[in-house]
């Protein structure tokens, strides 16, 4: 039996966005903003809510919820690309890389799931206003809730295990900024048959049948709302999930370029821009996506903090 004289790969080369000084500190800064207005915007979502009796329904239910997976994907993301950038070092460690891929499968998973649970609440609420409550129940909003993070659990568990059982035995340059699961398939000496495979049916579930799922609510929405006859009517119904629509063609068209191309043959090399999108500046808007179109929650902060909208 051959043997095979593999050197285990102890640390990662990220790659960097560039090699100019001057624009290594633009970015630092402009990515430490986004930082803090994401982290700053998700917790104001979540104080408001949580501090507001009148919103704790099932839509600021899964609002706070989105506000969790949103710090949760900033936090996995952005600390350790500041790191490298202060620091001009572009490492990470083997154990580190497999924990990012771990937090940000996961998160993006659950936010997938997430957004089509939202739809389906927008769709109930519009199309069955007189069995919301019903159909909504505290218990189903519970059990959706609970479903969103174990599932995404599971799916992370899997693919992370599955990504630790390959030999990393060299080149060890990743070529983006982050650990993802087309990037570091990449560089794997051993086998990858059954990785790829676990991706297809993780793309076909997390991308293909939660976005047909989306936009089947999102059909019968527009349906329903092309129904009503008065002009104020069809602007108060569509005021209530265009939010939420502008945030699902914003995440879908970056998760879409980055796992579900590649699958087909895609390049990955200019992914970094669009990884930025789903990671940063998702996080970053959907609060003021959220807040500046949403009454009740702007009146929920104005009650937390005096001053705000003045």
């Amino acid at each position: 039996m051959a043997i095979n004289n593999y050197t285990a790969v102890v640390e990662f080369v990220l790659q960097a966005f560039s090699e100019n000084p001057w624009l290594q500190g633009a970015f630092s800064a402009l990515f430490f903003l986004l930082y803090l207005m994401a982290f700053a915007g998700n917790c104001l979502i979540l104080m408001a809510i949580c501090l507001n009796t009148p919103l704790h329904t099932p839509m600021y239910f899964f609002l706070t919820n989105l506000a969790i997976v949103d710090l949760i994907c900033t936090s996995t993301v952005l600390p350790k690309l500041l790191e490298n950038l202060v620091d001009k070092g572009t490492t990470i460690s083997y154990e580190g890389c497999m924990m990012q891929l771990f937090f940000l499968t996961w998160i993006l998973g659950a936010e997938l799931l997430l957004l089509t649970i939202m739809a389906y609440d927008r769709y109930v609420a519009i199309c069955q206003p007189l069995h919301y409550h019903t159909l909504m129940s505290r218990h189903l909003c519970a059990l959706l809730g609970g479903s969103v993070w174990v599932i995404g659990a599971i799916n992370s568990s899997v693919h992370t295990g599955l990504m630790t059982q390959l030999n990393f035995c060299g080149p060890n340059q990743i070529q983006h900024f982050l650990c993802e699961i087309p990037t570091l398939l990449l560089l794997a000496c051993s086998p990858t048959y059954l990785n790829n495979i676990m991706v297809v049916i993780a793309d076909g579930f997390f991308g293909v049948v939660n976005f047909l799922l989306t936009m089947a609510s999102y059909a019968f929405i527009i349906a329903s709302i092309l129904r009503i006859h008065s002009t104020e009517g069809k602007h108060r119904a569509f005021s209530t999930c265009s939010s939420h629509l502008l945030v699902v063609c914003m995440y879908y068209s970056a998760v879409i370029y980055t796992y579900i191309l590649p699958a087909f043959g895609s390049s990955v090399k200019n992914g970094k821009v669009v990884a930025i999108l789903y990671t940063t500046v998702s996080p970053t808007l959907n609060p003021l996506i959220y807040t500046l179109r949403n009454k009740d929650v702007k009146m929920a902060l104005s009650r937390v903090f005096p001053t705000y909208g003045k």
